[in-house]
């Protein structure tokens, strides 16, 4: 299955192979693979060169995340982890925290970025974390939830408010006063490290906040956000990859009533659907990466497109695979079964459907038609 693939492609085949099942089982991915594919570059692809990192652009890091994502949407969604990490410290750091941070990131370490509390989801202005400035030090208070690849951690990305302001703070997961609960029998990416994160009194350097202080928090979320949802979007362009893989080689195989089961018209109607679903997320994931790689300014609302679309699609496509294969994808640990559970959960995270649909709906009214013709003169 390697074969043709490039190098990091290679890298988390090789690490990867036939161990997804037990490691959604288990709830757990080994430390190892982690740190030994992030001193790799490949959980952060996008970090330039210069620190480390694979300098890759956003259609080449969305294949890659495609390919992780085929094969297990846990280690793809401690990737999303890790690259908003990166791309927050990119994107607001200065550059003596770029090259403090960066190199952790690509050298082994690993990261988490922190925005939802239990207060907080969709709602994240009415978040209560705090971040309080004496001298030199900055102290955090707060209970951050549901955060990804949180159990992993080296470093823990908190967004917070700071006065009328917020900010974002590079954490020590060892520093005094953080407490790390990992999240039991989560529904879908058993093994991402889901935990809840505590922080009582966390006394770390001012110099840990990122671009200092006087951000807008909307401004914060959106930052990370962003490129949660492009990866995100590419991973469930895997997840419909990995469903039809499982299904097309099923049902050549399987036979039913004297004849294989792919010769079943309505079996073949839902691997139609199925392979229909892959190709609408892999358009529109490639539209929204093309508008990161030419910096458009309408690559926000390129990717809201592309997580809402490419989700909605690898929830109706692994169901669709669920039903052809039966019996023989339900069992725990299938490929199926997880993309039928993983699914549901790209829903939910970095912005539900709901909230996408919301910001499609505002994009709609505000512009009209314009978006249409600006097409149509290009």
């Amino acid at each position: 299955m390697s074969d043709g693939l490039s190098a990091e492609h290679q890298d988390i085949w090789r690490f990867v192979g036939d161990n997804a099942g037990s490691w959604d089982i288990a709830g757990e991915i080994p430390r190892t693979v982690l740190t030994e594919l992030g001193a790799s570059g490949v959980l952060c692809a996008e970090v330039q060169k210069q620190y480390g990192g694979l300098g890759l652009g956003s259609q080449e890091s969305g294949a890659l995340t495609a390919h992780a994502g085929s094969l297990c949407s846990s280690l793809r969604s401690v990737m999303t982890s890790q690259g908003m990490a990166a791309w927050t410290v990119q994107r607001l750091g200065t550059r003596d925290q770029r090259a403090v941070f960066l190199p952790q990131l690509t050298g082994g370490r690993l990261a988490a970025v922190a925005f939802s509390e239990p207060d907080a989801g969709s709602d994240l202005g009415a978040m209560t974390t705090e971040l309080r400035f004496v001298d030199d030090t900055v102290i955090v208070d707060g209970t951050k939830t549901w955060i990804t690849a949180a159990a992993y951690a080296d470093l823990i990305v908190v967004i917070g408010k700071a006065g009328d302001s917020a900010a974002a703070v590079v954490v020590p997961a060892d520093a005094e006063g953080v407490r790390i609960e990992k999240i039991p029998h989560p529904t879908g990416c058993r093994a991402a490290g889901h935990a809840r994160v505590r922080l009582d009194g966390v006394r770390v350097p001012a110099a840990n906040v990122l671009g200092g202080t006087g951000l807008s928090l909307p401004f914060l979320v959106t930052t990370a956000l962003a490129y949660g949802r492009m990866s995100v979007a590419w991973g469930c362009v895997g997840i419909l990859r990995g469903c039809l893989d499982a299904v097309t080689e099923h049902a050549r195989t399987r036979r039913q009533f004297g004849k294989p089961l792919a010769e079943h018209q309505l079996v073949s109607r839902r691997i139609a659907e199925l392979y229909a679903a892959e190709q609408v997320a892999t358009a529109v994931c490639r539209h929204a990466s093309e508008r990161w790689d030419s910096g458009s300014p309408d690559l926000v609302i390129a990717t809201v497109l592309a997580k809402h679309v490419s989700a909605t699609q690898a929830v109706q496509g692994s169901a669709s695979a669920l039903q052809i294969m039966a019996s023989a994808g339900a069992s725990d640990g299938h490929v199926v079964a997880r993309a039928n559970r993983d699914a549901k959960l790209m829903e939910i995270i970095e912005g539900s459907s709901e909230i996408c649909q919301l910001e499609l709906a505002r994009h709609a009214l505000a512009t009209g038609n314009s978006s249409v013709r600006q097409e149509e003169a290009q």
